[in-house]
């Protein structure tokens, strides 16, 4: 007997859900026939309570119930900061002091690299002291060669193309696993999440292909399994350009209150139908 895929949709309320939400919680939803809910609020700097209730109110109109009660990743700071203490235990991270203004000079440097491909060299280590006797809090980024010699080859099936890729870091360098303003980032939580909540096929936007990479060899590094992925075509505006909410796309609330109907919002969406998932 085949199992049912266990999905999730994790929206971050850092504002109003548009249609590309709708449609990543539809695919979750078809997919998994359910999906778990989880709440992405572990930026306390931006995330707002009023938009977690816009969340369930256009999930629940929409006809998309979800399995259990809502997880809320600020319920788990404390088990996202013991995996950072275990990669801490292999070495295969390290504190980054550099301000965002100092990163910005590097990179935007004549020679600089396109992305921070490891910063522990960059200040000297004097200052480096300094700057932790300081009592500065600190980044903390992956040492993602070491991290790959330890892991091995690995690599993450794309159950959208029906072949398994090969983790490549090249783009990320030493990624950011433990921001210094919240213990942790997006790459952490969600490897954390999945694997506390049996996630066996995670659904999401195309644009997110690129941080699975990451993610796939956090699983490696922490010992959790690796689930499939289907990065799902993304619902764009006339122009062709991404939904986003910094660019302010229609919220499915204002669609709401100007009358418009589930039916039409499904109707203006990829049809369902057309997703497949390869073995």
């Amino acid at each position: 007997m085949t199992r049912q895929p266990v999905t999730r949709f994790a929206p971050s309320p850092t504002g109003e859900m548009h249609l590309g939400h709708a449609f990543s919680a539809m695919v979750a939803n078809h997919i998994g026939g359910g999906y778990i809910l989880r709440i992405d609020d572990i930026d306390h700097t931006r995330c707002q309570d009023r938009f977690v209730t816009g969340i369930l109110d256009d999930l629940r109109w929409l006809g998309l119930a979800w399995r259990g009660a809502p997880v809320f990743q600020s319920d788990r700071l404390a088990t996202y900061e013991d995996a950072l203490r275990r990669l801490q235990a292999m070495d295969l991270v390290y504190p980054c002091y550099l301000t965002r203004k100092e990163l910005d000079a590097v990179l935007s440097a004549p020679h600089g690299s396109p992305a921070p491909l490891a910063t522990d060299s960059l200040l000297p280590a004097a200052e480096t002291a300094r700057r932790a006797s300081d009592g500065r809090a600190a980044a903390w980024r992956l040492r993602s060669a070491a991290a790959l010699d330890r892991a091995g080859p690995i690599s993450w099936f794309d159950a959208r193309s029906g072949r398994d890729v090969a983790v490549d870091m090249a783009a990320h360098g030493d990624v950011v696993i433990a921001r210094r303003d919240i213990g942790t980032s997006y790459h952490l939580s969600v490897v954390v999440d999945d694997a506390m909540d049996g996630v066996t096929h995670v659904t999401r936007g195309e644009d997110l292909a690129d941080s699975t990479h990451v993610h796939r060899l956090l699983q490696a590094l922490l010992g959790v399994p690796s689930p499939v992925y289907f990065h799902h075509a993304l619902v764009t505006a006339k122009s062709g350009k991404r939904l986003a909410k910094r660019d302010k796309a229609a919220s499915l609330a204002s669609l709401r209150a100007a009358g418009q109907t589930v039916d039409n919002i499904v109707a203006n969406l990829p049809p369902l139908s057309s997703l497949k998932l390869r073995q």
